[in-house]
């Protein structure tokens, strides 16, 4: 059986990494009996200067994007259809906020040397959490339940965001893949040589995915 392995590279915060990682797992899930496939969520930060509180995502995006806000509600509002559709639903209100999300990151780099498994369960609560849920990820409480919502160890996770454990690790890879070349996200990296960039639809990974596993 042909093995891929898989760097997605992407934020919480990203909505886009919401709709490409539902898109990516069906696809993974259609492959199943054809090829075995490791997945490691990858640190990139949209947003790494966020204020404590963050900030309106509306008036963000206006202000990063020079858009008005009816632009920027209707790229809104086609983004959190995508997601619907792929079982990543999205509150797309006008109180939305922005977070800082290392903190989830740290947390991320826990779980995955715990169990790759529970690091994806994570992943989708943590999407859940920034976007449906509109939670504070840079919230220690609302990390730790998001921990334990996802199977792990509520009290190790608390130990762990309050330790500051992992700062460095998320540091480096950051810098690593920086400097390898990645200036947006969802980027989804295949056995290390492969990459698709964007929140693609399923057909597009399953695609990628069978051309990479027929070279195995």
């Amino acid at each position: 059986m042909a093995k891929i392995s898989i760097d997605f590279v992407s934020d919480v915060a990203c909505p886009w990494c919401a709709v490409g990682l539902g898109g990516l797992l069906a696809a993974i899930e259609r492959l199943r009996g054809e090829a075995e496939v490791e997945l490691h969520f990858r640190p990139f930060e949209l947003n790494p200067d966020m204020p404590k509180g963050g900030q309106n995502t509306i008036e963000r995006l206006m202000a990063k994007y020079g858009y008005d806000r009816e632009r920027i509600q209707a790229n809104r509002k086609v983004i959190s259809e995508r997601a619907a559709a792929v079982g990543m639903p999205m509150r797309m209100a006008d109180d939305n906020r922005s977070y800082n999300t290392f903190d989830a990151h740290r947390l991320l780099h826990w779980a995955g040397l715990q169990d790759p498994a529970l690091q994806v369960a994570l992943k989708k609560r943590l999407l859940a959490a920034y976007h449906d849920d509109n939670l504070d990820t840079s919230d220690a409480e609302v990390l730790a339940r998001a921990a334990a919502d996802a199977g792990l160890d509520e009290a190790q996770a608390r130990e762990v965001l309050a330790s500051g454990r992992y700062a460095d690790a998320v540091r480096t890879e950051e810098a690593q893949w920086r400097d390898r070349g990645i200036t947006s996200v969802p980027s989804v990296i295949l056995n290390g040589k492969y990459l698709v960039s964007g929140g693609q639809p399923t057909d597009v990974f399953e695609q990628a995915l069978r051309q990479v596993a027929q070279e195995g």
